[in-house]
């Protein structure tokens, strides 16, 4: 479809493709309350369990620019479904594997095709809305993210107590399927002609403040969503039931939920570096605390505190990514969510054997210590893109 074509007219994101989004979300994080059951049942150390979630997280991320790639030359809808179908299917071999090593590999499979979910949503909402407009529906989306987030933490360390850590798979793997027939009634917008494929991607890779971006982003994937994973084991760690632990945790969803509602009333006419140096602050303070002390209470307001670390960080980064490369969209989101996750990866891959000796302390203040200078940086990078494109730093506000 040529790029000329009328937008598409939306006043907020689709119902299938929020639904799409929520169950991506889900089964992103629901491993985080299961990693000691897992370890428990398959008999093997929590530091080789990790490889569970790690392999999911490098999976999810390496496919980024793959799917981007496809979605831009084939379209974001049809990408989407076929990325479900077979998300679906992964999810439910997950949950029949009898021993780690085909468990990685289920997972493996699985978060390479829910990788395509999210940041094809994120590029459908870049294709279907205004940049004056866009950060509000990408808080829309991200606060039904942040839902399926919270569920994902507090249901699944229910489900892994009450009927085992296999029933936690299988639930968003039916939900994916059902999903990749919802769908199918979701109109295609219209997206740019790409040329050849080297041409395209180098298109992307050439411009450096999309490579400053990226950079970013696997920097806040390493200290937020890597280091995410490990606040339900520090509490399993201390003997508390995986229910209890998912629901401290679960705290994260409900903080992404509950600031993104404030970003939205908040943002009107406020620089966007100002949003990013706030959500900083709180991540910054949440992981200090618990570098402290990790109980239920701290835990559970850290989670709260990344929530809004998310809510004001990520979504302007996520908003700068729609915005950096436009006429490859989708390609450019791609790689920033790719970079978002390869970081959370490696650094769950890394926190692994402090996790498994019990060096909480040291792990969350590690975190805490590379928070700070990436909130610095992000900023004032946000603030001198700005004064080169005006037009894009005021964050929207809200009608």
């Amino acid at each position: 479809m040529s790029a000329s074509a009328p937008p598409v007219t939306l006043t907020r994101p689709p119902a299938a493709l929020a639904a799409a989004s929520f169950v991506s979300s889900f089964d992103r994080l629901v491993v985080t309350p299961l990693l000691v059951l897992i370890a428990a049942e398959l008999e093997v150390p929590l530091a080789t369990a990790v490889a569970v979630a790690s392999g999911y997280y490098l999976a999810y991320g390496v496919s980024q620019p793959v799917w981007g790639v496809l979605s831009d030359r084939f379209g974001r809808v049809r990408v989407m479904r076929l990325a479900l179908l077979g998300a679906g299917l992964a999810g439910l071999a997950s949950a029949a594997m009898p021993a780690l090593p085909a468990l990685i590999v289920a997972r493996v499979a699985a978060g390479a095709c829910f990788g395509a979910v999210i940041p094809t949503s994120l590029t459908y909402v870049g294709d279907t809305f205004q940049v004056s407009v866009r950060q509000r529906a990408l808080s829309d989306l991200m606060g039904l993210m942040a839902l399926g987030t919270a569920l994902a933490t507090g249901l699944g360390g229910v489900l892994g107590d009450l009927a085992g850590w296999r029933a936690a798979f299988t639930v968003p793997a039916v939900c994916a399927l059902a999903c990749a027939v919802a769908l199918r009634t979701l109109p295609e917008p219209p997206r740019a002609e790409i040329g050849g494929l080297g041409r395209h991607v180098g298109a992307v890779l050439r411009r450096p403040w999309a490579l400053l971006v990226f950079a970013l982003a696997f920097v806040e994937g390493a200290v937020l969503l890597g280091m995410l994973t490990f606040l339900a084991t520090v509490l399993q760690h201390q003997g508390v039931s995986s229910a209890l632990a998912g629901l401290a945790a679960a705290a994260y969803g409900l903080g992404v939920y509950l600031f993104s509602q404030v970003v939205k009333r908040l943002a009107g006419g406020r620089p966007v570096w100002s949003l990013i140096l706030i959500g900083g602050a709180q991540m910054c303070a949440g992981y200090a605390i618990v570098a402290v002390e990790a109980n239920l209470g701290t835990v559970a307001l850290t989670a709260l505190l990344l929530g809004g670390g998310w809510s004001f960080m990520h979504s302007s980064l996520q908003t700068w990514a729609t915005s950096v490369v436009p006429q490859a969209r989708g390609t450019t989101v791609a790689f920033f969510a790719s970079c978002l996750f390869m970081g959370s990866a490696v650094a769950s891959w890394a926190a692994g054997p402090l996790a498994g000796s019990g060096s909480y302390g040291l792990l969350f203040g590690l975190a805490a210590a590379v928070a700070a200078p990436l909130t610095v940086v992000a900023a004032v990078s946000r603030r001198r893109y700005g004064a080169r494109a005006p037009e894009e730093d005021a964050a929207p506000r809200p009608e």
